[in-house]
Parts: C-alpha cells; structure tokens; sequence
C-alpha cells in the first residue's frame, strides 16, 4: 500500500471515530431539546444555540468537519460527520454545521485575506458567532444571478452599498455577513459587520422551516458604507466565488438531509413495527411495508449519489454539474421518505408529538433552497444542449461543422 493510500485510509478512519462521537452527541444530548420552549417559528433563539454549543463544545464535537490545524475535511470525510449531524434539526446548530455558517466558513477559508480569517472566520468555527449571506433578491436574484439590483459604488476609499435583499437566513443575531452586489467590473462580495444601521431589517418571513436561528428576513441596504479592504476577493469575482461555495454548499445540504430523512424513517419504523390495525402489525400490512421498503432504496441513493458528488470535488473538479444533479436527486428522494414517514404514522404524522412533521416541513423546503429542482434541470438540460452542439460541430463528427 501506496503512503497515500494509507494516509487516505487513517482519514477516513479517524473522521469515522469523529462521526460516531457526533451521532451519540446529537442522539444522547440534542434530542431531548427538540421540545424546548426557546425553539420558536423563526428557530431556535440565541440563548438556546449558545447553551447547545456550549455542550458541544465540551464534547469536542463543535464544527467537526474543520480540523485543529483550520484545514477542512475532505468532501468524503465531511459527509460522514455532517449526516449524523442532520439527526435532529438542532444537530447541526449545535454542532455548527448548518448554512449558511458552514458555507460561508468554507468560502472564507479559500478567498478571505489573513485580516479575515482572524476577525470573521476564527469566530466563525469556534462557534461564538454567526453569519449571514445576502445573495437572493425580491425580483427573482439568486435562482437567476443577471438580476442582481443591488450595487456597490466607489466613494472615495470604500465603497456604498444600495439594494434589497430578501430570504437572508440567520440574519438576526448574526455579526458578520457577505454581501453580493453589482459593481462596474461585475459582481463582488464584501464582508459587513453585523448590525448595522444601514442593513434594516424590514420583516422575518414566516416560512414552512423551523429550525435556523434568525429566521429569513427581508432587508433595505441603505448607505452602507465599507471600505475597500472589505472585499473579499477582487472586484467583479462574486460570481466566480459564489462557484467555489456553490457546489460544496449543495452537497453538505444532501448531507444534512439525509440525517434527517434517516431519522424520520427510524421514527415511522419504530411506529409501524409497534402499531396493530385489522388484527396485525401495521407494517405486515403491504401498503405500508412497501413504503417503507421505498424508503430504503431512495436512502441508499441519496447516499452513493452524495458519496459519488463528494469524490468529485475531493478530485478537484468544480462538480458544478454533478452537484446540480446530486441537489435534485437528493432532495427530491429524501422528501419522498419523509413524505411516507407521515403517511405510515397516519395521524400521527401530521402531529408535533412526533419530529417527523417537522422534518417534513424543513425538508419541503430543502426542494427550493439552493435552487429549485426546476432551476437545476433547466441549466443540465441547457449543458446537454451545449455539449450535443458541440459534438455535431466537431470535425469528423459527422455534423454540420
């Protein structure tokens, strides 16, 4: 065996060991939170993160996926602790996995000057802070980038940012946020402070999901001012930097999903196996076996398909593509397990007795966030296209050339 084979091998072991430690974590000390009071309609408050963080921390689980030394795991390693880590819609405040601070802790540790990583992003994965990042648009920027309103203007040494912004997860309560906004050169980001009286919070939406402190809020950016040293990057990068977060993002969202999906299906199981109707156990029941046997086909599929995107970009390839793909197939599969979770529980299921509506209702959601389905289908269907072209153009391919 090749050093680096070895050394691959010790990774996967140790990051193995890692997400057991998070699995008994959030199984043994999250879970028994699910229920508490400080968890309302826009998450969890602050107090209530801070004290799980504080646990975790103690456990030696806060922000697994980033090693002592700052470097972050591999796609493939990062799976295996972000999974367990989406057990419980708390799992991943608690453990700091959860977007957009794991996004954006990614992004700062590939594109942020030294000044950042020691004022934003140290924070950041030592769990004493939180983040924002302000890219969708009320006119439909985010899905569709060339809409982007929001500018940023030269004044003197810095620079003044205009704009709306909407859906911003985690707003309230966070210190730090990065902002896109159109410049002459083309779209840039710039990190901001948190709060500040130029960023006003117009309203929290009320939204189908639960479990991101902050909310998703509406905001009028109003004569922000940020100086020049504020850029992350270089001016008119946005969109390529907004790449580099786009495709690793996607995935640690397949990530945390399937945790939950996992333990909807553990829920509904655990139901069906105890449950009698008509003189037997619900799951002897075909209606009701065979979903759940649906289940595990659809959750072995998000698995290798995770897997499959995360050696990808452990490969070095942008993955942009076959991120999209991996975000469809995903999100639509774990939302067809869950969707049977609360068929199989009946009434029941659509109670909050059990986790399993709520899961439902956030990972609903899960088939909008980070583009809808349709919005990925649409830019493959485009590369299918592009790449068929292509070929008829190319000599000798028999084409039109």
């Amino acid at each position: 065996m090749s050093d680096a084979n070895a050394r691959h091998l010790a990774n996967e072991h140790d990051a193995s060991d890692l997400a057991a430690r998070v699995e008994r974590f959030v199984r043994d000390v999250v879970i028994p939170y699910e229920t508490d009071p400080r968890k309302g309609v826009h998450g969890p408050s602050d107090d209530l993160v801070t004290e799980l963080r504080q646990k975790a921390r103690a456990a030696g689980v806060l922000t697994p996926h980033i090693r002592p030394d700052g470097k972050h795991l591999s796609q493939r390693e990062t799976a295996m602790v972000l999974k367990p880590s989406g057990l419980s819609p708390l799992g991943a405040i608690a453990v700091n996995t959860a977007a957009p601070d794991e996004g954006n802790i990614f992004l700062l540790g590939r594109a942020g000057t030294p000044m950042m990583k020691e004022k934003y992003l140290r924070p950041l994965i030592d769990g004493h802070t939180r983040s924002a990042f302000f890219m969708t648009e009320p006119n439909g920027a985010g899905s569709d980038p060339s809409l982007l309103r929001t500018t940023a203007r030269r004044e003197g040494n810095g620079w003044r940012i205009d704009g709306r912004k909407t859906l911003i997860s985690g707003l309230v309560g966070a210190t730090v946020g990065i902002i896109m906004a159109k410049t002459e050169e083309g779209a840039t980001m710039f990190m901001v402070d948190l709060p500040d009286p130029a960023v006003r919070i117009e309203r929290l939406l009320d939204t189908l999901d639960w479990s991101s402190p902050g909310g998703h809020a509406v905001v009028t950016i109003d004569d922000l001012r940020v100086p020049d040293d504020q850029i992350l990057g270089a001016v008119g990068e946005g969109f390529k930097l907004a790449q580099v977060r786009l495709s690793p993002a996607r995935l640690s969202h397949c990530m945390r999903w399937y945790g939950a999906a996992t333990r909807a299906n553990e829920i509904a199981i655990d139901y069906a196996c105890r449950r009698t109707a008509f003189g037997k156990l619900l799951i002897d029941h075909e209606g009701v076996g065979f979903q759940l046997a649906d289940n595990l086909i659809d959750l072995k599929q998000a698995e290798l398909l995770i897997e499959w995107c995360a050696d990808l970009l452990d490969s070095g390839a942008s993955g942009t593509a076959e991120s999209s793909m991996a975000k469809v197939a995903v999100s639509e599969g774990l939302c067809r397990v869950v969707d049977r979770c609360v068929q199989v529980m009946g009434g029941m299921g659509v109670t909050d007795d059990t986790v399993v509506a709520g899961i439902y209702r956030d990972i609903r959601a899960f088939r909008v966030y980070d583009g809808p389905t349709e919005v990925h289908k649409w830019s493959l269907a485009k590369k299918i296209k592009r790449e068929f072209l292509g070929h008829q153009q190319a000599p000798g391919s028999g084409g039109k050339g």
